[in-house]
């Protein structure tokens, strides 16, 4: 009976313990550190770092992390959508959102009565260009896409590359080359909104398509790397690209703030900025790439949500959020977040603060098409209306399946 009663009263003290799921391994230090502070001073609770675990085996078994702090994609709407995920909208933290920047979350997928995803970082991505070669050939930011072409006529003259292209990795080639053209010149939510309605009536000959409304921004696409990328880019990947943007062999590079850090080894003082792609004649129209870096969800079948909570409301405390998107160069979320003054990101700031923004085309198509790979094949020289029409299929044929 002693032994009985010793063995119960050491298991209730025990602390509660709480599983957070991380995605991104280049915050990972960051997070760690957080949890040790948080761990040491809370004896009832221990969180428990996990940024390796299979994330849909946990969920169909049952068994998903008890908070959650990921890159928000449709692969993680999907979760949303059949209402694996808590409703936050109670907590202090989801009043704080940006309303433009929750919407970005509901562009994705919703479930009615439900916010279940709070934005925690986003990041911002445009054109990266070389401030000295910029300054050396007097060349001012273009703001149209008539500036633009004679930038690059401009560098091109002078021996310069205009554009490094990386076209070996099939991302490097959705994410900057097609979403920043698509996005400067298509309403991205308003598309893909009349998509999801149409479904499986998707064709050439419906109001709204692949082929029809992405042909334009997609001829543009291929007049810029047929024109002003490097020679080699079907051969060279995005470390290729880091290296050589950083040893000034191109003015401008078509990356995320990502780059930057590995730009930085090579070329630390190296003085870079950033600005939105123009595609059109008027500057109103330009506008910035965005993804949800980091978003926080607390599954429905967590056995320990209010341990959770509390401590998503620590992760969402503003000098915690504030400290890491200085660190890892994203925007802030909430209303009260601190303004982004890395001068290699300032020049997204104001488009970001004015709501001018899109989430990237590329990655609001689910993962079983391979969009990616059907863009490199347009960079490298193959048949963009015959891809588009590609696109247009396999969205018809995956609605039907649905």
């Amino acid at each position: 009976m002693l032994g009985t009663g010793l063995s119960a009263c050491s298991s209730a003290d025990a602390p509660e313990t709480v599983r957070f799921h991380l995605s991104k391994p280049e915050a990972i230090p960051y997070f760690r550190e957080l949890i040790k502070e948080y761990n040491a001073a809370n004896d009832d609770v221990e969180i428990v770092l996990d940024s390796s675990s299979n994330l849909q085996a946990g969920f169909l078994r049952g068994n998903p992390p008890d908070l959650g702090l990921l890159n928000y994609n449709m692969e993680m709407a999907r979760f949303m959508e059949r209402g694996a995920l808590s409703d936050l909208s109670d907590m202090p933290e989801a009043g704080r959102i940006l309303p433009e920047v929750q919407d970005l979350v509901t562009q994705y997928a919703s479930y009615p009565g439900r916010t279940s995803v709070l934005p925690y970082s986003v990041m911002a991505a445009s054109v990266i260009y070389n401030k000295q070669i910029f300054k050396e050939q007097g060349i001012e930011v273009p703001t149209t896409s008539a500036e633009l072409t004679a930038a690059c006529e401009k560098l091109k003259a002078a021996g310069i590359t205009p554009f490094y292209g990386t076209f070996k990795d099939p991302w490097t080639a959705a994410q900057g080359w097609f979403d920043y053209t698509v996005g400067g010149e298509v309403d991205v939510a308003d598309f893909y909104k009349a998509m999801n309605e149409l479904g499986t009536e998707v064709g050439p000959d419906s109001p709204a398509s692949f082929q029809k409304d992405f042909k334009e921004p997609v001829s543009r696409m291929k007049q810029l790397i047929d024109n002003y990328t490097n020679a080699d880019a079907a051969s060279k990947g995005y470390g290729d690209g880091n290296l050589a943007f950083a040893k000034g062999e191109s003015a401008m590079y078509l990356q995320g703030p990502w780059a930057f850090g590995e730009i930085a080894k090579t070329a630390p003082s190296l003085e870079l900025g950033t600005f939105p792609l123009p595609m059109t004649e008027n500057p109103e129209d330009l506008e910035v790439r965005v993804n949800i870096d980091l978003a926080a969800w607390i599954p429905e079948a967590s056995r320990h949500k209010d341990a959770a909570r509390k401590f998503l409301s620590y992760l969402f405390r503003q000098d915690v959020m504030d400290k890491y998107n200085a660190a890892q160069l994203g925007y802030g979320t909430t209303t009260d977040a601190a303004p982004a003054t890395d001068p290699r990101i300032t020049g997204m700031r104001d488009y970001f603060e004015a709501g001018d923004f899109y989430q990237g085309p590329s990655k609001a198509i689910p993962l079983t098409i391979p969009t990616e790979n059907y863009i490199q094949g347009i960079a490298l020289g193959g048949d963009a209306t015959q891809a588009l029409s590609t696109l247009d299929a396999d969205w018809a044929r995956l609605a039907l399946r649905r």
